[in-house]
């Protein structure tokens, strides 16, 4: 499989550089140093990418490949043409697609990486349909929208032997190789307790569907903005943001920031995947005596714990607590009144048995507890960064796409994200396990979920012991797709 992959990506570089006429075949095979000297980048040499996702964040990601000064956008791809309208002006010469079926159907012989920056909810079928190509991938946070999707995914990198890249930017960061440092050397001892907190989310959760039925923009797909989801009406307002915060479609503020705060974790301590977790949320009332019920939108705020087993970066099980919707854990007495908690609205917490340790969002500006102790620290750097730190995120993709698989070292492969990934996921059964109805012998609906530890069958990915909330690991798709 790798023979051919590599045969594809050639064919797929020649073929484009012809169709575009960007470079004559004769050109192509002059050695780099006669053309330009040292750094030189030959056409041949340059990736090309297809944008799924053209707007918003997929706008931003766009433009850092290129930035990259050895990526080319060869095709862009959204269903809201408005949306994408700045990347195509951007890339006049890219060739533009609605739906990402026909992109691959016609267009895979003519591009050699594919970046994926849909909601949530599109983010795995993309992403596997690329990979099955044989092509590059780089996926936005969170990797996928279920636990089934994340190991998929997971697996399918290994079995295409492709490059790959989730978005969480800061794991590109200084910050997270600093502490890993500083962890290394002992500074806090071993951790047994980490808080990662943020006050997201920024849309509305914790509401009811709207009744309100609205006109589809003509400039939008609708169809295909649902993809996988189950079929529903459009309404006002849910497009371009605000989708965040329903299960169909989104994965609430864990999906939006947990990739984000939990990496450092991860990363230094080496988690996995959890063996069990619990949940508390927030409650919206629909009068002052009356508990909302609204199962198919995230709640308003969550306080989620998952406990991880023994890594050989530990000594023991480590609890990590997961807060949001400005929930925040108690302030260290190591900090000051007047000195700042993380970095106000989110950050993370390690606590260690010699000592503790914050740092803010992105694991940006990391810092001893208490900061009097930043002062003297002096651990030799091991790790080597990543110039650019989070913007040089992409360009690591793109030079490890260029150079080939299992060739450089990437700071969020799927190897990695992907359990990352599955954590956040986990949480969320937890967090929707609060909302499953079961009825009593009494034939009254009752929420065991709210009282109980969801125990997890990591083998068998499948909660042992309140099999209703399995239904959430491996959704439904809607037929057709």
């Amino acid at each position: 499989m790798e023979e051919t992959n590599k045969n594809q990506e050639t064919s797929s570089r020649r073929s484009f550089l012809k169709t575009t006429a960007i470079a004559a075949s004769a050109f192509m095979i002059v050695p780099r140093h006669v053309l330009g000297g040292p750094g030189f980048i030959a056409p041949s040499d340059r990736l090309i990418i297809a944008g799924i996702g053209a707007g918003g964040k997929g706008q931003s990601d766009i433009a850092n490949f290129y930035k990259s000064g050895k990526a080319d956008i060869g095709f862009l791809c959204d269903v809201h043409d408005s949306r994408a309208a700045a990347s195509v002006k951007a890339f006049p010469k890219a060739k533009y697609y609605r739906d990402y079926r026909e992109l691959f159907d016609k267009e895979h012989k003519n591009f050699d990486a594919v970046s994926v920056s849909t909601p949530d909810h599109s983010h795995a079928i993309i992403a596997l349909g690329a990979m099955q190509l044989g092509k590059h991938v780089y996926v936005q946070k969170p990797l996928a929208h279920d636990i089934h999707e994340a190991r998929a995914l997971t697996a399918a990198a290994q079995k295409y032997k492709v490059v790959t890249q989730m978005g969480n930017q800061g794991a590109s960061n200084d910050g997270p190789r600093q502490m890993k440092e500083w962890y290394d050397a002992g500074l806090i001892g071993d951790v047994h307790t980490v808080y990662a907190w943020t006050d997201r989310p920024v849309w509305p959760q914790g509401i009811p569907w709207s009744a309100n039925k609205a006109e589809v923009p003509k400039d939008l797909d609708w169809d295909l903005w649902l993809g996988t989801a189950p079929y529903k009406d459009y309404v006002n307002k849910l497009v371009p943001f605000n989708w965040r915060g329903w299960w169909d479609y989104g994965t609430g503020a864990l999906g939006d920031m947990g990739c984000h705060l939990l990496e450092a974790p991860f990363s230094m301590l080496n988690l996995k995947y959890a063996t069990e977790v619990q949940a508390s949320v927030g409650s919206v009332y629909v009068d002052e005596f009356k508990r909302g019920y609204f199962p198919d939108s995230c709640p308003p705020s969550s306080h989620v714990t998952l406990k991880f087993p023994k890594t050989n970066k530990t000594k023991g099980d480590v609890v990590v607590h997961w807060m949001d919707g400005g929930i925040q854990p108690e302030r260290p007495e190591e900090l000051e009144a007047n000195e700042v908690f993380g970095d106000g609205g989110n950050g993370t917490l390690f606590i260690g048995t010699k000592g503790k340790m914050m740092a803010s969002t992105y694991s940006a500006d990391p810092r001893l507890l208490p900061l009097s102790k930043n002062k003297d620290i002096k651990v030799p750097a091991k790790f080597a960064r990543v110039p650019g730190g989070a913007e040089g995120h992409y360009a690591q993709w793109v030079e490890g796409c260029i150079a080939g698989y299992g060739k450089k070292e990437l700071s969020s492969p799927f190897d990695i994200a992907g359990p990352l990934t599955e954590a956040l996921l986990m949480a969320n059964l937890a967090i929707r396990g609060t909302d499953v109805q079961v009825k009593n012998d009494k034939g009254r609906a009752t929420y065991p979920g709210r009282d109980i530890k969801l125990l997890w069958d990591n083998n068998n990915m499948k909660v042992t012991n309140f099999d209703a909330v399995n239904q959430f690991v491996k959704r439904d798709y809607r037929k057709g797709w």
